[in-house]
């Protein structure tokens, strides 16, 4: 028999029970440190993404919806989908997709070139900051603190006014009603409906100080607008003259595209006769001076000739 104290058996099993509490309590905090490192990585992205430019979560509609609740209402799969690639979503008709393009006045989300481990971040985020455990994104839900002069927003707008930080202006890649016939650059999307799009004063600022598409975000993001410059440029396109074309100024760039159509004609028209009478029909039925019946034999016309064949002639004459 072997000989065993008593209460041995049960010290042995309160040691194991012991160091089994402490591994999972020293495991624990590893984990919380894990998930609350992937939220703050998501928090992070959502504002250096620009999605703030565009979204709330829980302060109500912007430019699009409103996040919070969206991990319960949509699968993850889905979201993963729309959030790497909204292009591709919309592209093959995805019901949800095009309904939220229909409801958004047809502004459609940017593919921000987001990695998948970025796109469970920013998940993971939206799941936090819906539950109350992760803090919910500033937004600028109003217009700019500062009153906005839409004469000034025009000429940042046009370039007239340079941007105190060195921005390129804004018609290098926009047009919009406003500012003449001929407009600006077509680059960007014409701005003329930008304010009802965009769900007015509010949403345009919102949008230019979260530059949320991949080329405004490249400009932008280096060379920002101060808040006075910001509040002037919403201030013009929210403006009454900006919010539509005038009629004139399409019956400008139609005449201005009759006129252009008139001269190329014209030009064409001038060549066509020049070619014909001076470069095939004069060498025909000129004389040579030389009394050679062939010119090309040393011959020279009298009068004008098309270039081209007096360089024939001489290196044919050589």
């Amino acid at each position: 028999m072997t000989n065993q104290k008593p209460g041995a058996t049960g010290r042995w099993l309160s040691i194991v029970a012991l160091a089994a509490i402490v591994g999972i309590g020293v495991a624990l905090p590893g984990v919380a440190t894990a998930a609350d490192t992937d939220v703050q990585a998501g928090q992070q992205l959502f504002q250096q993404k620009g999605c703030v430019a565009c979204h709330t979560i829980g302060k109500g509609v912007l430019v699009g919806p409103d996040l919070k609740g969206v991990t319960a209402k949509e699968p993850r799969a889905w979201l993963e989908q729309w959030i790497s690639a909204p292009d591709a979503m919309v592209a093959k008709k995805d019901p949800t997709a095009v309904s939220l393009l229909l409801q958004f006045h047809n502004m459609q989300m940017p593919n921000l070139g987001l990695s998948s481990s970025n796109v469970d971040a920013i998940i993971d985020y939206l799941a936090a900051a819906s539950s109350g455990t992760a803090t919910a994104p500033a937004a600028a839900t109003s217009a700019p603190a500062v009153k906005g002069n839409a004469d000034l927003g025009k000429e940042l707008f046009t370039g007239v006014v340079r941007f105190a930080n060195g921005g390129p202006p804004c018609m290098a890649c926009h047009s919009v009603g406003g500012i003449g016939a001929l407009g600006g650059g077509q680059l960007g999307p014409d701005l003329t409906q930008v304010g009802k799009i965009l769900g007015g004063a509010a949403g345009v600022s919102a949008f230019i100080a979260g530059t949320p598409t991949p080329t405004m975000n490249a400009v932008w993001s280096k060379r920002p607008l101060t808040t006075q410059e910001r509040a002037n440029v919403v201030a013009f396109l929210t403006s009454a003259p900006v919010t539509q074309r005038p009629v004139q100024a399409i019956g400008q760039l139609a005449g201005l595209a009759v006129l252009g159509v008139v001269i190329l004609l014209m030009i064409a028209t001038w060549r066509w006769n020049y070619r014909s009478t001076f470069g095939v029909r004069r060498p025909m039925v000129a004389k040579p001076t030389t009394g050679h019946t062939d010119p090309r034999n040393g011959g020279w016309f009298t009068g004008p000739y098309a270039p081209g064949w007096k360089t024939q002639f001489r290196s044919e004459r050589r």
